[in-house]
């Protein structure tokens, strides 16, 4: 299978897309406090819950529940990302989608963002964030609706990374799936096609640190670069553009998002540069894997490296003519019906 191949270095902590599209007005419209990127489906219900992680952080979650499913426990989901987006965008849709499927899902927001706990906060760990993934399992598992032989993962995007080393670590999850998965370990140490060099990556481990001395002096936490700046300058790549058209338009802007509206602390890629997350991705087996990506996505390089290197069961689903972001929330190109039959197949 022929790679893409992105001639492009970036900042070893990963920037998000910035396009201006749309007005602020529209912004200004979609800035309500509870408000959903998608519609709730009329056969699901959905409340809020609250559950804490094995480091005593409070996360929230969303638990969507088909309505009508009687009195047997059902096969649940846990769902997260992508990665600086929260549980009202492309999660909170897959979990709709998927509860509409007759399973019951929990799209959460992680530790130190969203409206889950944790200071400071615009702060990420990849031990923390696979953390969180098994307190979703924790949380899924004490209800009483819930067979708790029957949990899987679905992680999206940077979300795709921790969600694979939380199934090699948690033998609880009995199967997992991925969407336009990113390992965030290895693009923020490497960069994107791992086209960073060790100079680079000591410049940039030296930055950091003097970083560090500037929020000690402070006894703050600076933040980085804006993820999303209003307008770009007119040539950044393509799939800039593309994340700029869900994070900074109606269709997927979030006012709790890092990706919509801020920027994660300076030194936020400490933690990523030298803990790769799927050194064990082969632990994973037998539990069957589920790796699915757009054809022109600038990322697919790294789920069909994930494929190579995991063991069986494993498939990878190239979904015709789409790119990154369609995998958010295009439910006529996302692979529901897939994602359905894989779990009903491997929750039993």
């Amino acid at each position: 299978m022929k790679k893409l191949i992105i001639l492009i270095a970036i900042p070893l902590f990963v920037l998000g897309a910035c396009q201006q599209n749309k007005q602020k007005e529209e912004m200004k419209q979609t800035a309500q406090k509870d408000h959903y990127t998608f519609e709730l489906s009329d056969k699901v219900t959905r409340q809020k819950v609250t559950f804490k992680n094995r480091y005593g952080i409070t996360l929230s979650g969303d638990l969507y529940i088909p309505k009508n499913h009687g009195s047997e426990p059902l096969a649940a989901l846990a769902i997260s990302g992508p990665f600086g987006a929260v549980k009202e965008q492309s999660s909170g849709l897959y979990a709709n989608q998927m509860a509409e499927r007759g399973f019951i899902a929990l799209a959460f927001d992680p530790s130190y963002t969203g409206e889950s706990g944790g200071e400071p906060r615009a702060v990420a760990s990849p031990d923390i964030n696979t953390e969180d993934f098994s307190a979703a399992v924790d949380c899924l598992g004490i209800q009483k609706n819930v067979d708790r032989k029957k949990i899987g993962i679905i992680g999206i995007c940077g979300f795709g990374g921790f969600a694979l080393n939380a199934t090699a670590i948690d033998k609880r999850v009995k199967a997992v799936a991925v969407t336009s998965m990113y390992d965030m370990t290895r693009v923020m140490s490497k960069g994107y096609n791992d086209a960073v060099t060790l100079e680079q990556r000591t410049k940039t481990l030296e930055q950091l640190g003097e970083q560090r001395w500037k929020d000690a002096e402070a006894g703050t936490f600076h933040p980085g670069a804006i993820l999303n700046p209003e307008k770009l300058k007119g040539d950044e790549p393509q799939f800039v553009k593309e994340y700029h058209d869900y994070y900074r338009t109606t269709r997927g802007y979030h006012e709790r998002s890092l990706n919509s509206t801020g920027a994660w602390n300076a030194t936020n890629a400490l933690s990523f540069m030298n803990m790769p997350i799927l050194t064990y991705i082969k632990e994973i087996s037998p539990r069957p894997l589920l790796i699915i990506a757009g054809e022109k996505a600038h990322s697919r390089y790294f789920s069909e490296d994930v494929y190579k290197a995991a063991a069986e069961p494993k498939e990878l689903m190239i979904i015709p003519n789409a790119v990154h972001v369609d995998l958010y929330d295009k439910v006529d190109v996302i692979p529901f019906a897939k994602l359905e039959t894989f779990f009903k197949d491997n929750l039993k």
